[in-house]
């Protein structure tokens, strides 16, 4: 380790699974979602191996993460998903990125601005039970289809979309929110031939055929991830991240001598402890205080002691063979060991998105192509 932290992100891992994933499909098309920076993985990057691995799409929530794609020089198509505000509009057009419609008061705005020369291509969005955005009511949904038809050639209808709640636990209200989409893409098919209609997540993708409509839109698992937090294996998905930090001291520890803020670790034998320059600024949630473990010499080693904001420590015993120096391994694998960003979210009753997207900024990305530099 040359640097305090890093994560170590396999872009040939992301092409291997975007391809994996697209073998499930039946000719439906593959949108490899690259919001919040890649899910924390670099959203450039990210976005080019899910390219290569043959998505045709790209995702994202924000109209500046669409302007960050575009001075890349990525040329794919981008939905941006999320809600936009009228200063929004113009960077997200300006993108040339597909946008998202579910009432006539926003197709109205999107008409003023794209007004000047520019066709905004708009996904009518249907909230088939999310209940977040969307309007519930197929009629005033249609109504906003036709509002868009009218307002060519500015405007193009050319998406319906839904997104599902429970995919990744309960397909049968998965199959409730399909009863309710499917009609609407038959109607929206009716006014405009040749839309897309998509649906599916990551979930939903694996777990459910009959989501897949026209396109998927898969996020974490591309990143070698499973959408049920639990095991990438069980869905031959390889994890693409590896956080790691290495050991900056290591020192004795008395019985009755404490470790870290607010004396949380206090040891009960004598023991040696390892300091690790890594912590909350870097990702490391505080709730992992005594709560993880740290893989170094292919061996697990106990978090002991409140994670501060640049440093962690961990219990390597009284006969330690850690010295100084040696590399840590927060999320990944060490010789025959690994931990995943599921096993860390399983420790903090989370999700493994929530893991990855919290790795901060400070910490570097590096890219790399199965060990090669990339």
């Amino acid at each position: 380790m040359s640097l305090r932290a890093i994560a170590r992100v396999n872009l040939a891992a992301i092409e291997r699974n975007v391809a994996r994933l697209r073998r499930a499909l039946s000719g439906a098309e593959m949108c490899a979602v690259v919001k919040a920076d890649g899910y924390g993985h670099g959203a450039v990057p990210a976005a080019r191996a899910s390219l290569a691995g043959g998505a045709g799409w790209l995702a994202v929530a924000t109209a500046d993460e669409a302007a960050e794609l575009r001075s890349a020089g990525i040329a794919a198509r981008i939905l941006v998903m999320g809600a936009l505000s009228r200063e929004e509009l113009s960077v997200a057009l300006a993108a040339e990125a597909d946008l998202v419609a579910w009432n006539e008061q926003f197709v109205s705005e999107l008409k003023r601005e794209a007004g000047a020369g520019r066709e905004a291509r708009v996904h009518i969005k249907l909230d088939s039970g999310m209940g977040r955005l969307g309007t519930r009511e197929l009629g005033e949904a249609l109504a906003t289809a036709r509002r868009v038809l009218e307002a060519a050639p500015a405007l193009k209808l050319a998406g319906a979309m839904t997104h599902f709640a429970t995919a990744d636990e309960d397909l049968g209200f998965v199959s409730e929110q399909l009863e309710r989409f499917a009609p609407f893409v038959d109607e929206l098919r009716a006014l405009q031939p040749g839309l897309v209609a998509h649906a599916a997540n990551s979930a939903a993708t694996i777990r459910e055929p009959a989501s897949h409509f026209d396109m998927v839109r898969c996020g974490i698992a591309i990143y070698g991830c499973d959408p049920m937090n639990v095991d990438p294996d069980q869905h031959a998905l390889e994890p693409a991240l590896e956080l790691r930090s290495y050991v900056a001291a290591a020192k004795p520890i008395r019985v009755g001598e404490s470790v870290g803020y607010g004396r949380r670790f206090v040891a009960a034998r004598e023991t040696v402890v390892a300091t690790l320059p890594i912590g909350y600024a870097d990702g490391i949630r505080r709730a992992l205080t005594n709560n993880c473990d740290v893989l170094v010499g292919g061996a697990r080693y106990p978090l002991v002691g409140t994670v501060s904001m640049d440093n962690i420590t961990i219990d390597v015993g009284p006969q330690p063979s850690v010295r100084p120096g040696d590399d840590a391994t927060i999320i990944g694998r060490d010789q025959a060991v690994r931990q995943t960003a599921e096993d860390v979210a399983h420790r903090l009753g989370t999700i493994n998105y929530e893991v990855l997207c919290g790795i901060s900024g400070r910490v570097p990305r590096v890219y790399h192509r199965d060990g090669e530099p990339a």
